[in-house]
């Protein structure tokens, strides 16, 4: 029986939650501990399935009744027809993704819309050890070291507007948020966001014929 635990679950996937239609086919990719795809399930009635790379947090959302599969997600999703689901989820993952150009088209190709956040690394914190320290930041969101990092890249919401505007994909929807440390409970910042917002969500679909 699937446990949803919604006490548990992070702000930003709180908002992700909120545009997803209910009844909707679902695949979330790196879906951790299950947390996004239990609410759905039980919420909204949702079809879910999810791919997680961690061993031992897919055997995880498997004990919670969860459809998870353990895998390599940049692989595993050339294996879904066109239009599979009506929502793609990628949550946090961007950052560490080898060729986010290549993954992003196939989240397009297999999803009517798909939903991707990430840490903003044009927060203010983050601009001032570059200015101050002169040295690789680090934060709450981006807490390792540069030596050890998984994150391979870093993105601002600026750099994914001009992706998306670049490659052809429309953004429908954005939200700029500001969290707490645990991640636990946030506010939407409606203002100056590029600069003070810890995460971007973006809900997108690809313009016909591009």
């Amino acid at each position: 029986m699937v446990s949803p635990e919604t006490e548990k679950m992070r702000f930003d996937l709180r908002v992700i939650a909120s545009w997803i239609e209910p009844q909707s086919k679902v695949l979330d990719l790196g879906c951790g501990n299950g947390d996004l795809l239990a609410w759905l399930v039980k919420n909204k009635q949702v079809t879910g399935t999810g791919i997680e790379q961690d061993k031992d947090k897919a055997a995880y959302c498997i004990s919670r009744g969860l459809s998870v599969l353990h895998g390599e997600m940049s692989e595993d999703v050339d294996d879904y027809p066109d239009k599979n689901f009506d929502y793609v989820i990628l949550s946090q993952t961007l950052q560490q993704v080898y060729e986010p150009a290549r993954l992003l088209y196939s989240l397009s190709r297999i999803g009517r819309r798909f939903i991707v956040s990430f840490p903003n690394f044009s927060h203010y914190s983050i601009r001032l050890q570059l200015l101050y320290k002169g040295m690789a930041p680090k934060s709450n969101e981006l807490p390792y070291n540069w030596y050890d990092t998984p994150n391979i890249r870093v993105i601002t919401l600026k750099d994914f507007r001009k992706f998306s505007s670049d490659v052809g994909y429309r953004i429908i929807e954005e939200i700029a948020v500001k969290t707490d440390y645990h991640n636990s409970e946030g506010s939407i910042v409606h203002w100056l966001s590029n600069l003070r917002a810890t995460y971007g969500i973006f809900l997108i679909e690809k313009y016909p014929n591009t």
